[in-house]
Parts: structure tokens; sequence; C-alpha cells
């Protein structure tokens, strides 16, 4: 019995994922780098991923 998972690399660091099923529009973060990416496209097994630009608020200070 093998577990289903999905592959992908981060198009920052280029660190090798491998992730539980996800699905498109779905976000998660880079292990290495700690980016947020985004599942743009699943095609066999394989994950397309786009950084996500995380807005940072601002105080005002």
């Amino acid at each position: 019995m093998s577990s289903a998972t999905l592959t992908g690399a981060c198009p920052e660091c280029e660190t090798d994922l491998t992730v539980p099923p996800v699905v498109q529009g779905e976000t998660l973060a880079c292990p290495e780098c700690m980016l947020t990416l985004r599942v743009e496209d699943i095609q066999d097994g394989r994950l397309t991923l786009e950084m996500v630009e995380v807005q940072l608020r601002d105080w005002g200070q």
C-alpha cells in the first residue's frame, strides 16, 4: 500500500518538496526558506508552485 504524495520545487530556493494530496489554490510553506507558496497547477503528481506576496501590516510607526 503506497500513500499518495505530490512533488514540486520551491521557485525561490529550489528545494524539492513532497506533500500529501493538496488542491489547486491551496497554500503551503517551504520548509527551507519559509516562503508561502500557492499551488498553481497539479499534473501527473507534480506541483507547479508560485510565490505568494505577503502584505505586512503598516502600523504607522
